[in-house]
């Protein structure tokens, strides 16, 4: 399971630098310490998993810690990026198999 879990992280990785996402400096402290659910008041989806997800996921694996098991973020995804211009259904897909990988559940995609 880690080493799919380690996989997905970093095809979510590669797909937020695919979209020109990817930020080289972190957004404040301020910002992250946001208790809104994916600092949604403070950051973008993108932002949130580049800032927040992936160093969490990244460090109980470092850890050996049990990852999340109870996670869905394909549904705030898609939301997230349906109105925007970029192609993020590679991201999306990341993101759906993560949940999957996590949950053990299936994800229903958008058609």
């Amino acid at each position: 399971m880690s080493a799919e879990a380690q996989t997905l992280l970093y095809a979510i990785e590669r797909e937020l630098k695919a979209l020109s996402w990817w930020e080289s400096a972190p957004p404040s402290a301020q910002a992250l310490a946001s208790t809104e659910p994916f600092c949604l008041d403070t950051l973008s989806f993108a932002q949130w998993l580049q800032f927040v997800l992936l160093p969490r996921l990244q460090a109980m694996l470092d850890a050996g810690a049990p990852l999340p098991s109870r996670i869905s973020l394909y549904p705030m995804a898609t939301e997230s990026f349906k109105s925007l211009p970029e192609d993020t259904g590679a991201l999306e897909e990341a993101i759906a198999r993560l949940d999957e990988a996590l949950s053990g559940q299936p994800v229903h995609r958008e058609a």
